[in-house]
């Protein structure tokens, strides 16, 4: 009995200690949801803070790893196309790691799979999955894995990727539904701060537009304004290189006028073809078009430098109503964004405004020109009708009053004053003449006449030179010596064509004033021995003639280069 009522007195004793340990684990459990609520909180409120859409993406991946624990954290943001990553941005790893590793992923395997299926997606082992196909060498090992995707207006921002939860554990559905509740969120964070950004975009078009007006207003040059467009459009999209290039007279080329930006004096002149060139492409559809890498981009041509990693570009033409002016040309580094309809519209209505600026310039030039004729006719007129007049006038007076005279050394004064009257008519017709002649030579210009004779040797290379010319050529470098200069390219244009058999030539042609200098580079065979005779001389007497001399050089990894220069310098 005593052990009956033993065994009945201790069983509530356990029963109590049960319920006391099950009341314990739940409140540790509902005081951990409680922590983990606020955490969660805490990190809505901090994503929803920030303004700078960057700065909302790292603040998105950084709370993403506190709230679930994860060792590594990442979010790609899904570019344009919808079938890779433009942005990858992680947490959890050392810029010594991150560069070991090289570059970041595009969205294959695992990443992809989120990309193809937005839906959450967790795993014990991402080996074991059948689209895993391992990490690239010096990546960090990694087993489990959470991936979440961030929808923003119901369009797949990106996705959230957790790797490797603390302590050894696998996540769990709570995680997945914290992560779920803060995809939310950053996906509200994320259109405002893209709102935001494009608010404060448009702000930037804005007063960049008002500045633009104000310059052209105010009568500045076109240069001045051109330089500035092209200097407010690179500073908004956020570009490298700003270029325009502007249509040479009677060739199928554009020539690079204006450069801001990286490697701007070794672009600056270039000529371009527009045939399979992406500037081209652009003067010819009077569209913008864009390229993801114009570096390897193979269907257009570039002559831009590819070691400076150049990568998305777009080409806006200027004007489209009677025909584009030109074409403005942005390019970003490597890494950067590529360029969006919402960035390219604006660009756009801006390059109007350069062209608005050429046609202001051009009839302000040629009420200029229509101004100094119509000066020069009264001068015309005046000296016809009034010096002319009376010196024709005087010396009839004179021609009169020589019969009168009858001492002959003053007769012979007066018949050679009559004379010079004469002769001085005859240099003011002439100078009337002048006035009302008007100059019509751009064509033959050295710039125009260089780039007709590099066009014209692509029927025989199969391509078109690359061609840069600076200084001012057209104006200090003298007729004879740039017939020279033209007998000379043409010369080196046909051996690399027929001898070196090259496939890529560039020309450089420039003056600083003191001499002009022509240097034309191949990838061709090199230099043959038959070819070292009377057509090398014939070009290096050229310029002995004129005071000057060329020099040539094969590099040892093939090709030719020649320089050729004189002096331009007279007296």
């Amino acid at each position: 009995m005593s052990n009956i009522d033993e065994g009945l007195g201790q069983s509530p004793h356990v029963r109590l200690d049960e319920l006391l340990e099950e009341l314990q684990t739940r409140l540790v459990a509902a005081r951990g949801t409680r922590d983990q609520v606020r955490t969660l909180l805490e990190a809505v409120l901090s994503v929803g803070r920030e303004l700078d859409l960057e700065q909302v993406l790292r603040s998105i991946v950084e709370a993403a790893a506190v709230l679930v624990k994860a060792e590594y954290a990442a979010l790609g943001v899904i570019g344009p196309d919808g079938e890779r990553l433009a942005e990858f941005l992680t947490v959890g790893m050392s810029p010594a790691q991150i560069t070991g590793i090289g570059p970041y992923p595009s969205g294959h395997g695992i990443l992809g799979v989120l990309i193809r299926d937005p839906h959450p997606l967790r795993l014990p082992r991402i080996s074991d999955h059948p689209s895993s196909y391992g990490f690239p060498s010096n990546h960090p090992p990694m087993d489990s894995f959470l991936g979440v995707p961030i929808r923003v207006r119901d369009h797949v921002f990106g996705n959230l990727y957790l790797t490797e939860k603390r302590g050894g554990g696998q996540f769990d559905a709570e995680d997945e539904s914290v992560l779920a509740t803060l995809a939310v969120a950053a996906g509200v964070a994320i259109d405002k701060a893209r709102l935001y950004e494009e608010s404060r975009r448009r702000e930037r078009w804005l007063q960049a537009n008002a500045e633009i007006t104000h310059t052209l207003m105010a009568g500045s040059p076109r240069s001045a304004v051109i330089s500035l467009i092209a200097e407010r459009a690179r500073e908004i999209t956020g570009a490298e290189l700003a270029l325009v290039a502007l249509p040479v007279e009677n060739s199928a080329t554009l020539a690079v006028d204006l450069v801001i930006g990286r490697d701007a004096p070794a672009l600056r002149g270039l000529v371009v073809p527009v045939e399979g060139s992406l500037l081209g492409a652009a003067f010819s559809s009077g569209k913008p078009v864009t390229s993801d890498n114009i570096s390897q981009d193979t269907s257009v041509r570039t002559d831009l430098p590819r070691e400076e990693r150049l990568e998305a570009a777009v080409a806006v033409p200027i004007g489209t109503g009677d025909g584009p002016r030109g074409v403005l040309l942005l390019v970003r580094l490597a890494g950067g964004t590529a360029f969006t309809d919402e960035e390219i519209e604006p660009l756009q209505n801006f390059a109007g405004q350069a062209a608005v600026a050429m046609e202001l310039a051009e009839r302000r030039t040629v009420a200029e020109q229509i101004a100094l004729l119509e000066d020069r006719d009264r001068i015309a007129r005046d000296l016809h009708d009034l010096a002319i007049q009376r010196l024709f006038a005087t010396g009839m007076t004179l021609q009169s009053a020589g019969r009168f005279i009858e001492h002959p050394q003053a007769s012979e004064r007066v018949r050679r004053a009559v004379d010079d009257l004469d002769e001085t008519i005859k240099i003011i017709r002439s100078t009337i003449f002048g006035l009302r002649s008007r100059e019509s030579g751009a064509e033959h210009t050295l710039r125009a006449r260089t780039v007709r004779v590099v066009s014209d040797s692509a029927a025989v290379l199969g391509f078109t030179p690359s061609v840069r010319m600076e200084g001012l050529l057209d104006t200090q470098v003298p007729q004879e010596v740039a017939d020279h200069v033209l007998a000379v390219l043409a010369e080196s244009l046909t051996n690399a064509a027929k001898h070196a058999h090259a496939t890529r030539v560039q020309v450089a042609l420039e003056t600083d004033g003191r001499q002009v200098v022509l240097t034309t580079t191949d990838n061709g065979v090199g230099l043959p021995a038959e070819r070292s005779g009377n057509g090398l001389r014939n070009l290096r007497e050229r310029a002995q003639q004129l005071g000057g001399d060329m020099e040539l050089s094969c590099p040892p990894d093939g090709g030719t280069t020649l320089v050729w220069h004189a002096p331009v310098l007279t007296g």
